[in-house]
């Protein structure tokens, strides 16, 4: 049985090498893997969060239309990460790249520590709801109920966002 095309939005972050082209890259291969790009964020610098002591990020939202099922979302943008060059020594550390699956459509997924979507932490950072709200800010929150935008406004994270 084939899935329909659903709408799926990815934050892509880097903080080590050329980051521009490496999120170029990432955003090519996504077209080419995963499905049509119909919306692409500008690009934003912050300051690394969790672990502070790295150098800054630049972060992107996209969003995409893809006939794979969440896990294969997730495998499919992993392989990506692991054929820019990513490798996971350490919990929030440094990476080339960085992709992670925010909203797939309107689905709640829970499959612990493998995949939750949405993503569980996203309404606690501007880094990753000022680049969504710029190209879905108008997007519900299954689980919480507001829109992005919504959750922007009344949220409390005060690391600085600086378009690029």
């Amino acid at each position: 049985m084939e899935l329909d095309s659903k709408s799926v939005y990815l934050l892509l972050g880097s903080n080590l090498g050329d980051r521009e082209e490496l999120l170029n890259d990432a955003v090519l291969q996504i077209g080419n893997k995963v499905g049509e790009v119909f919306a692409q964020s500008s690009l934003y610098e912050t300051a690394a969060w969790g672990k502070t002591d790295q150098p800054s990020f630049i972060n992107m939202a996209l969003g995409l239309k893809t006939k794979l099922s969440p896990l294969e979302v997730l495998n499919a943008v992993l392989a990506i990460e692991a054929e820019l060059g990513r490798v996971r020594k350490e919990k929030w550390g440094a990476r080339l790249i960085d992709i992670d699956v925010m909203f797939y459509a309107d689905e709640i997924v829970d499959m612990g520590a493998e995949l939750q979507i949405p993503h569980p932490q996203m309404q606690y950072r501007n880094f990753v709801l000022v680049p969504l709200a710029e190209i879905a800010g108008g997007l519900i929150h299954p689980v919480i109920g507001k829109r992005v935008s919504e959750i922007l406004a009344i949220l409390e994270d005060n690391l600085t966002v600086t378009k690029i």
